[in-house]
């Protein structure tokens, strides 16, 4: 697939990530619990990525091979969970977009050290001044998204 339509999702990725976290919040708060409200996002998020698989897959016949990897990479769904749960209990203390742009910081920076040093499996890509300006601008975008 061309490299633009990649830039596509991941700008309705982004743009997805705020409704999701109001979307998530009024059922998390009408249930009275933000932790519900993150579990039945999961629920349903499980019950259409299934579908999704099943309808465009068909078949687990390459499953088997992921239980030969470390115990650690099973835990990209509770690094998941945690993530959904940020998202519904901290934007009503600090709004959406400080809290969004505090995770997008702390995501580039990190994003950058797994491709400075190649960890877990991604293509090894050093740190540029370039890079680290531009972390550095993301962090002064968060002080003024404070207000």
């Amino acid at each position: 697939m061309p490299y633009i339509f990649f830039i596509f999702l991941a700008i309705i990725a982004g743009i997805l990530i705020p409704v999701q976290s109001g979307l998530n919040g009024k059922l998390g708060a009408t249930a009275k619990d933000p932790l519900m409200g993150a579990l039945l996002s999961f629920v349903v998020g499980t019950l259409g990525t299934l579908l999704f698989f099943l309808l465009t897959r068909g078949g687990f016949s390459n499953i088997k091979a992921t239980f030969q990897l470390p115990w650690y990479y099973w835990t990209g769904g509770l690094m998941g969970a945690f993530f959904v749960y940020t998202l519904i209990v901290a934007p009503p203390r600090l709004g959406i977009a400080l809290t969004l742009g505090i995770t997008v910081a702390a995501q580039m920076i990190f994003g950058i050290l797994l491709d400075h040093y190649g960890w877990l499996g991604f293509p090894q890509d050093s740190v540029s001044w370039t890079k680290v300006g531009g972390a550095l601008l993301l962090i002064a975008g968060v002080f003024l998204l404070r207000g």
